[in-house]
């Protein structure tokens, strides 16, 4: 599992721009030709392009698995086109709930998503249906209750919020059917989704990330 860092305009929050699975990654338009080939390369997957609700904060605003990908309400039409064009073997779908800032509000892998406590019943069952997972549950995590901004999870393993009790962390790991590690990012954040981007294929983390750090990183993703 190789783990690079970098930065993203110039800041170490590089969570907050980027989405990824092990298909695709969704980055904003205006990044350097550097910037764009070491995503490629570490992350091994296509790039896409774009702005959502005409923002950089990719990460903010996109959620998703290997099998769908969720945009929010504001999302523009041409955003909308711009991704199908590219992403077209995965369910695109835009989320008709009252949040718009996805990526803080739900946690998800190909087998189990954590979402937002506030959200209704309705929506959490349309969430469901549009991740096709086969476990969806209301919560928080080391009482946070945005689980999107304290946690990365992928089918290989997953890191989350440092304070994360061991019984919240055993629950978790069944929920997404994967072995998960406490951590912080660039240098002591507990909001490690804010620093981070991973896939099955490679970990992208925030420049001040520190040696520690990316130890249990490593631990957190491997196989």
């Amino acid at each position: 599992m190789n783990i690079q860092r970098f930065s993203v305009f110039g800041s170490d929050n590089v969570g907050v721009y980027i989405f990824t699975n092990d298909k695709y990654t969704i980055i904003p338009t205006n990044l350097d030709k550097q910037t764009k080939s070491l995503i490629q390369e570490n992350l091994n997957t296509e790039l896409i392009e774009t702005t959502v609700a005409d923002s950089f904060l990719i990460g903010i605003f996109v959620t998703g698995n290997n099998g769908t990908i969720l945009l929010p309400r504001i999302a523009k039409e041409e955003e909308i086109k711009g991704i199908k064009n590219v992403a077209k073997d995965v369910n695109l779908e835009v989320l008709d709930v009252r949040a718009t800032a996805l990526g803080n509000i739900i946690l998800t892998n190909d087998k189990g998503a954590m979402v937002y406590p506030e959200l209704s019943d309705a929506e959490v069952k349309s969430i469901q249906k549009a991740l096709n997972v086969e476990e969806i549950k209301k919560g928080s995590i080391a009482q946070v209750i945005i689980v999107g901004s304290v946690g990365v999870v992928t089918s290989n393993g997953g890191l989350v919020h440092i304070e994360t009790p061991e019984s919240e962390l055993k629950s978790l790991s069944a929920l997404f059917k994967v072995n998960l590690e406490v951590g912080t990012v660039n240098f002591g954040n507990a909001f490690v989704r804010s620093g981070m981007i991973a896939n099955r294929h490679g970990v992208l983390v925030g420049s001040s990330t520190t040696g520690p750090e990316i130890l249990r990183i490593q631990r957190a993703f491997s196989e």
